[in-house]
């Protein structure tokens, strides 16, 4: 896919999550603010998960609008709620991110270190979307695989033969 096919695409997706997020303001009665928007173009030009002060020091750094923490807060709940943002919950950390045409993946979580992995897996999406669940029908899921990195595992066996 040529690179400004790819722009283009990108730039569909912020129209639509802002269309979406105008008729969620709209029908729950809610301000439809400049921070805002702000706040979700920022969210869908970041790939992958992001915490509550990446995504502050993220707006601070670009510049083009700054908004208080509790403004982020705020604004997240309301994004979770309206379904254009997904939270996660690795530990004892909160991630984020985007949920509109975001491509279905899995995570790895390091017990140790606590670092987050995306990943995809055909066969486990094929095994996922083949399971026939009664009286319930699946819009989309998380999966959270749990254990130790490669670099933990290192780390481990290097102190255990240095004693």
């Amino acid at each position: 896919m040529a690179f400004e096919q790819k722009i283009r695409m990108e730039e569909n997706v912020k129209d639509t999550v802002r269309q979406l997020l105008t008729e969620y303001l709209q029908a729950n009665g809610q301000r439809k603010t400049p921070e805002r928007y702000a706040i979700l173009d920022t969210i869908y030009t970041i790939k992958g998960h992001f915490g509550i002060d990446e995504l502050y020091h993220y707006m601070e750094s670009n510049g083009k609008f700054r908004v208080s923490r509790a403004t982020l807060y705020n604004t997240i709940i309301l994004l979770v709620d309206a379904n254009l943002v997904i939270k996660h919950q690795f530990g004892t950390s909160s991630q984020y991110e985007r949920a509109y045409k975001n491509e279905t993946h899995h995570h790895m979580i390091c017990t140790e270190c606590g670092k987050v992995t995306e990943f995809q897996d055909e066969s486990l999406k094929q095994a996922i979307a083949n399971t026939k669940l009664k009286k319930f029908t699946a819009t989309h899921y998380s999966l959270y695989i749990y254990g130790v990195c490669s670099k933990c595992t290192w780390a481990k066996r290097r102190k255990k033969k240095s004693k």
